[in-house]
């Protein structure tokens, strides 16, 4: 119902094989934000509320819309729809599911779980390679039934070239450090305002924003007002020009304490040539690579955070060689076209000729 890498994700590839001269559609709650910005650009929608009361009746719906529309792959991207989607796309004899899944968690019941990943699916594709070694180990997946494809990132859009966001409570002269993300538990702004206040109390100067909205709102700005901080650390909210954002930061931390594949914010930064700092969380490791494209430390720990933030503005000419690798890695790796191209290669091995 949000906002964020995940929506991003699907929406990205929706655009991309529509531009290809591919039929997509979106099946979504009618009230999500995916929904209606999926209309506003002409992609074709299909109103699903994916309440459990209802999945009877929506599977026996979507089972038979699938087969009106000769659709030849189903790709969910959370849980229920991975449920309701699976179950119709079976009914319908789709050619082709392919179950995305972005973030990487625990699976309590292993064999409730598998039916989706295994019986509902035909393959599955994650974000990071972390996510997928977890996967072949709980399910048993050969490598032939998963693959590992970060969300790719429009490198015209995100490149260091371009205009330049003015920030609430930044001050010329002064470093501005930020974070652009979700405001959820697991994205890590409370290691982010304590390290601003570690680094406050050794009398660093830096500005520090937080760009982004969502349900931790209230409970992060409590703690940045019980950490004394409103003078350094101001919120920014939903901001549509992200490339903009990017450019005008000169640290982006993502300090994630859980559930993280590759964040996608992570790799328009680094397009960007916006110095990173990240914890060792999921696969955020695999594209801030330590010493190589940014800076990683311990997720949790502010202290190291805080030291982490101070050497990539400090350490100037390090900062910039790792800047330059960084928008290299993704030029040769994380590209929109390659995405698309790895899932069209993907999607033509399996649907029959």
């Amino acid at each position: 119902m949000g906002w964020g890498g995940q929506e991003h994700r699907v929406m990205a590839e929706l655009a991309g094989f529509q531009k290809r001269g591919c039929a997509v559609w979106l099946i979504a709650p009618r009230e999500s934000m995916i929904f209606q910005r999926a209309e506003k650009i002409g992609i074709p929608t299909v109103a699903i509320e994916f309440k459990k009361i209802s999945y009877p009746r929506d599977i026996l719906r979507l089972a038979k819309w699938l087969k009106r529309e000769r659709i030849e792959v189903v790709n969910p991207h959370s849980s229920r729809d991975g449920w309701v989607l699976g179950c119709a796309a079976r009914l319908a004899k789709t050619p082709f599911i392919i179950r995305t899944r972005h973030i990487d968690v625990d699976y309590p019941n292993k064999f409730t779980s598998s039916i989706v990943f295994t019986k509902l699916a035909d393959h599955v594709l994650t974000t990071s390679d972390k996510i997928t070694a977890h996967f072949q180990k709980i399910f048993q997946l050969p490598d032939d039934r998963i693959t590992t494809l970060a969300t790719g990132i429009d490198l015209e859009k995100f490149s260091p070239d371009g205009s330049r966001a003015e920030l609430p409570g930044a001050i010329s002269g002064v470093p501005t450090v930020g974070m652009v993300s979700v405001l959820r538990s697991w994205k890590g702004h409370s290691t982010f305002l304590e390290a601003a206040a570690k680094l406050k109390a050794d009398g660093f100067k830096a500005r520090f924003v937080i760009v982004g909205e969502g349900p931790s709102g209230d409970r992060i700005k409590a703690r940045c007002a019980e950490l004394k901080l409103e003078d350094i650390v101001t919120f920014a909210g939903h901001r549509e020009d992200v490339p903009a954002v990017l450019r005008a930061l000169d640290v982006l931390c993502i300090p994630s304490t859980k559930h993280e594949g590759v964040p996608q914010i992570g790799l328009q930064a680094l397009a960007c040539k916006t110095a990173v700092v990240g914890s060792d969380v999921g696969g955020i490791p695999e594209i801030i690579r330590p010493g190589e494209t940014g800076r990683i430390f311990p997720a949790n720990d502010s202290v190291a955070m805080a030291a982490a933030i101070r050497a990539a503005l400090a350490e100037a000419e390090i900062t910039r060689e790792m800047k330059e690798r960084g928008r290299a890695f993704v030029e040769k790796n994380s590209s929109i076209d390659r995405m698309l191209d790895v899932l069209e290669a993907l999607y033509a091995r399996h649907i029959p000729a």
